[in-house]
This record gives C-alpha cells, sequence and structure tokens, in this order.
C-alpha cells in the first residue's frame, strides 16, 4: 500500500444465509485524506460495507485493507487506527460528555495525564463545551452525534468512518458536523468514508462519491464530473389540480423522458437548458395551467436515477 491512511476493497462480498448478497464484489480505493461519500438507498449495501470495513463483519470473499492492515488477518491494528461513528450512537444517559470522553480516553489507553485535557479538546471543537458536564440524557440528538464524532477522535485516528452521521439532524446541528468533518479532512489530513442518503451532504463534503445501488458500485467520481455525465436539466411542473397531471404529462413526454418526481410532474430536456421556453409555450399551446414551474441542474439524483432507474431517498430532503 502506497500510504498507511488508505483504504482498499477489492471483490469485496458479504452474503447473510437465506439471503441475498448485501455487497456484492465492489472494489473501493480511497486515497489519504480523501473525504469519500458512499451514497445508496437504505438496504443498498452501505452500513454492510462500513461494518466489513472496520472488521464488526467478516467479509464472505474478497479482500479489504484499511490504514495498510488487512481487515481480517490483522483486525487490531486496523481498530489502532480508525475511528468509527456508527448509526447507533453507544452512549450512557447517566454519563456526562466529558465522562463519555475520558472513559474512551482510558479505553483507547491514552495517559492519565492526557485525558483531561484531551476531553475539553473535543468537547470545544464540537461545541459541547457548555454542555459538558450534564448527564447526557438530556442532550438533543444533534449533540448526542456530535459527541459520538468527538469520541471517535480521541486517539487521534488516521482514518475515520461516519454512517449515516446526520440522519435525523436539524439543518443547523447537521451544518455543525458537516464543518467538523471537513476541518478533519484538510487541517488534519484524516481519511473520511462518509455513508449517507443526503445528495446535498454528498456534494458539500466529498472529495469523490461512489454510489451503491443493491450491493454494486453503479458510479463512482467527483460529484462534479458525475453530474456533468448527464448534462441535461430537469424540468419540474406543478399542475393546478389533480386534474392536470394527465395534460401535463401529455405535454411534458415530447420534450424528453419523464422521471420521478415528489411533487409533480418531470422531464429531463434532450435539448438542455434552451428547452425551457419551448416547454412553457407548449403548456400555454395546450390551455394547460400550472401552479408551479422549476428548471433544475443536474444533481446526484439524476445520476443515480440514470444508473439505477429510480430515485434516492435522500433527494430534497430537510
Amino acid at each position: 500500500m502506497d500510504h498507511p491512511n488508505t483504504i482498499e476493497a477489492e471483490k469485496l462480498v458479504r452474503e447473510f444465509k437465506k439471503g441475498p448478497r448485501a455487497v456484492d464484489g465492489i472494489d473501493l480505493h480511497v486515497d489519504a485524506g480523501e473525504i469519500y461519500g458512499f451514497l445508496g438507498p437504505n438496504g443498498a449495501g452501505k452500513s454492510t460495507t462500513v461494518l466489513m470495513l472496520t472488521t464488526l463483519l467478516p467479509p464472505t470473499a474478497g479482500a479489504a485493507r484499511v490504514g495498510g492492515y488487512d481487515v481480517v488477518r490483522e483486525g487490531p491494528q486496523v481498530r489502532a487506527n480508525i475511528g468509527a461513528a456508527l448509526q447507533e450512537a453507544a452512549l450512557d444517559p447517566l454519563l456526562t460528555g466529558r465522562e463519555h470522553l475520558r472513559l474512551q480516553a482510558a479505553l483507547q489507553a491514552l495517559p492519565r495525564e492526557e485525558r483531561g485535557p484531551r476531553a475539553a479538546e473535543l468537547l470545544d471543537r464540537v461545541g459541547l463545551t457548555e454542555a459538558a458536564d450534564r448527564k447526557v440524557r438530556g442532550y438533543s440528538g444533534g449533540m448526542k452525534r456530535r459527541l459520538d464524532l468527538a469520541m471517535a477522535l480521541v486517539h487521534r485516528p488516521r482514518i475515520l468512518f461516519l454512517d449515516e452521521p446526520t440522519t435525523g439532524l436539524d439543518v443547523q446541528s447537521r451544518t455543525a458536523l458537516w464543518d467538523e468533518v471537513g476541518r478533519l479532512a484538510r487541517e488534519d489530513g484524516v481519511t473520511v468514508f462518509l455513508t449517507t442518503q443526503y445528495l446535498e451532504e454528498a456534494d458539500v463534503l466529498a472529495d469523490r462519491v461512489g454510489i451503491i445501488d443493491h450491493g454494486r458500485i453503479v458510479a463512482e467520481g467527483t460529484p462534479d464530473a458525475l453530474k456533468a455525465e448527464i448534462g441535461r436539466p430537469t424540468v419540474e411542473v406543478i399542475p393546478l389540480g389533480e386534474d392536470g397531471r394527465g395534460p401535463v404529462a401529455a405535454v411534458l413526454e415530447r420534450f424528453g423522458t419523464l422521471v420521478p418526481s415528489s411533487r409533480g410532474i418531470a422531464v429531463r430536456l434532450e435539448g438542455g437548458e434552451a428547452g425551457l421556453a419551448e416547454v412553457v409555450r407548449a403548456l400555454d399551446a395546450a390551455g394547460v395551467h400550472v401552479a408551479q414551474l422549476e428548471l433544475h441542474s443536474p444533481s446526484l439524483d439524476d445520476v443515480f436515477l440514470a444508473k439505477t432507474g429510480r430515485s434516492l431517498e435522500g433527494h430534497g430532503a430537510e
């Protein structure tokens, strides 16, 4: 391996008894200091991949090396070099935030004299200094996720795994966590493997993204490069009433491929943005009245739709 902070997987498989292959022969390479966004719907294989890369679940086949160590044969070395904040934060409601961090520092064998200062440093970094001596049972969801992130950083890991870290958080808490993750990669050189359903999260944070569906990676690249592959904008029209859906669809399908829309009828314009004026004229000529019309630039959801024929759950989520 060229650098100890990289993540590599080759033909990685996880198959459960009496079930499908949750991960079906994926190849991965994450560079040192890179934020890699792993996108996909629930059940696509994101969390199973993370469990294998963090040594919590053995692969059925294939191989993976994290931080230069084999996840099967060198599990203790892998765990010593990674931090992980998984979907369920393992927090004791009766302990304070500070007590959690001091306990984690002890479990990670930090010298006794370093535990207090390290806890204080991390509490400040994730914005929990004022709540440091309150019991965790009184923390909000966002505060718990930030404390979980701080605990994953106690031993200064070179590689950080975050499994859907912002699911269910409000916008303010999500943004605060994004800022800290970006700083870790940018200033400390930490390699970050981030699974998410939120398209905006991947767009804001990730240097590269991989899109997984049914256990296989269906697209990989920078967010801008993946969106450029699609290249065509989408027009979304919200009919004035339910009776208008049929007439709107009849007009829009003349301009491209109809695509899923949670609010109205949408079409990917074959002719690009120049087709918007033609769509408006056609709707007017057909006597179709609409409540709203929007032009959307290509998004990561468009990429997922083009590769799989369906949308991500996180598309448009707040």
